[in-house]
């Protein structure tokens, strides 16, 4: 479709010119600060921009003054806020707050991985007088769109998300009150684990080590394509997806430009894949893992606090449960790693971009960020074996998929490891930037296509949510990790059993 509109855009453009065409409403859309993931975005503007909406499209990591700035020179009618890393929340909240100060009524739109109605409706919404709603999906998009641009439509619009918002801020206080236990109480309800000698095996290395180029068919092997057709909003199993009653013409037809897409990328080498890893002695305490520099254990090389669960009726589990304290009397060890297949993506998305091929262009970044878990995978496996642990392993991949093994790899930003500032130490230990992985200043991963973690090998080591935590753990958590509460409770926001109010900070 975009093919089609950009090969009619110089007539399109010569009918408005004679006043026979006027787009149906400007539209601005940007990925906010601090945050380089787009492709949710992207899909966005393509299908406004085939239903004759101009999209000013602002790309990645911009900043509030720019946004608003553009907003009032362009005279846009909607202004459409995107991010992914949980940081970005705040930010939204941020824009919100100063599109009230400087009196700016266009309609909010809210999107993103992270985004959902109650956290729009509970943060966002209520910082302007005017409205602020959250799109789930691009599919809705023109829905919303052409429905606040339309003046029969736009009143029942904002009347029905008016009380959808209040119904979910009263949800949202009633969660604020269920109870949780406090924190002693969830330290004193952690799982029960047993530490036994062979439960802590010896890698075959210390230490960091890196993988350049590793080949991309090697990681294609590895891939779930489940959550492929999730970003382009196609939502079942892969592969009966693909037989959908719906979905499956659809589905076919996006796979096989996928298959085709990718194998041009493995043949041509257009993307690059890299990874650090490695393997270092370690411990917990105090709800903390400790990583030593060498087995001798007197030099502490970084420390990584944890967080635990506080709702439920218990067990209450912490990601340093699943490492020995010093007192078991066992040397035990934690791997970390950081890889990316990302390196590249940039020249080939700005190649289809030229040639007026949005489809591949948004194609690239879903299939890049596909492998680059598929690295994660895949290197997971590798780490296994070189571990010791997995050397017997014979697994399919929907075995892996399904996570048959033993062993976890928890990711910061995730539900058992909110905490995006944990990635700065990890990313020291690994030297990530000397394989192509950076940071941006809110913690987001650059480029977009990476994964980062921490390798756990004990055999009761499990997926979990940490949920809703209270005051006392967040102040013991800002203690350990050497940072202000209110600077901590900014980043763990999504976490917070309590208010902490709104602030910029």
């Amino acid at each position: 479709m975009k093919a089609a509109v950009a090969y009619l855009q110089p007539f399109m453009e010569a009918e408005k010119a004679q006043g026979v065409v006027q787009p149906r409403g400007r539209v601005l859309l940007a990925t906010v600060k601090g945050d380089v993931h787009d492709i949710g975005k992207n899909i966005v503007g393509v299908v406004l921009g085939c239903n004759n909406y101009q999209v000013i499209d602002l790309g990645v990591m911009v900043p509030c003054e720019k946004i608003l700035d553009t907003a009032v020179q362009e005279k846009v009618d909607i202004v459409g806020l995107s991010g992914l890393i949980t940081p970005s929340l705040d930010e939204m909240v941020h824009v919100a707050q100063e599109m009230e100060r400087r009196g700016l009524t266009q309609p909010l739109l809210i999107g993103g991985a992270t985004t959902n109605r109650e956290h729009t409706a509970v943060k966002i919404a209520p910082q302007r007088s005017d409205l602020t709603l959250h799109v789930l999906d691009a599919s809705r998009a023109v829905g919303v769109v052409s429905g606040l641009l339309d003046a029969t439509q736009r009143e029942a619009l904002v009347k029905k998300t008016s009380a959808e918002q209040e119904q979910l801020r009263e949800i949202h206080a009633d969660k604020q009150r269920r109870p949780l236990v406090t924190y002693a109480a969830a330290n004193a309800g952690k799982p029960a684990i047993v530490w036994r000698t062979e439960d802590v095996p010896m890698p075959t290395f210390i230490g960091r080590r890196v993988i350049e180029r590793q080949p991309l068919d090697e990681l294609a092997r590895f891939i779930d394509w489940t959550f492929f057709f999730t970003a382009w909003e196609l939502k079942g199993k892969y592969p009966q997806i693909l037989d959908h009653p719906k979905y499956g013409a659809a589905a076919r037809d996006l796979f096989g430009a996928a298959q085709k897409l990718l194998a041009r990328i493995v043949e041509e080498k257009s993307l690059t894949a890299n990874a650090a890893y490695g393997f270092w002695p370690a411990c917990s305490e105090d709800n903390t893992i400790v990583l030593f520099a060498d087995e001798s254990r007197t030099r502490e090389l970084c420390r990584f606090p944890m967080l635990r669960q506080q709702a439920g009726s218990g067990p209450y589990y912490c990601l340093a449960d699943f490492v020995a304290p010093a007192s078991a009397g066992l040397a035990d060890h934690v791997g970390a790693f950081a890889v990316t297949a990302g390196i590249g993506t940039q020249d080939l998305v700005k190649s289809f971009e030229q040639a007026r091929d949005d489809y591949n262009a948004i194609m690239v970044k879903a299939l890049a960020d596909r492998l680059a878990e598929a690295f994660a995978e895949c290197l997971h496996q590798r780490v296994r074996r070189e571990w010791g642990y997995g050397a017997d392993e014979n697994l399919s991949n929907q075995d892996l998929i399904a996570e048959k093994y033993r062993g976890i790899r928890p990711a910061t930003g995730y539900p058992a490891w909110p905490d995006h500032t944990e990635k700065p130490p990890l990313f020291d230990i690994l030297q990530a930037p000397e394989v192509g992985i950076t940071l941006t200043e809110s913690s987001a991963m650059s480029p977009a296509a990476s994964v980062c973690g921490l390798y756990l090998a004990h055999p009761q080591s499990r997926y979990f949510d940490v949920g809703r935590i209270d005051r006392g753990q967040v102040q013991d958590y800002a203690r350990r990790r050497g940072l202000a509460l209110t600077e901590m409770e900014r980043w763990l926001a999504p976490n917070l059993g309590y208010d902490r109010g709104i602030e910029r900070v």
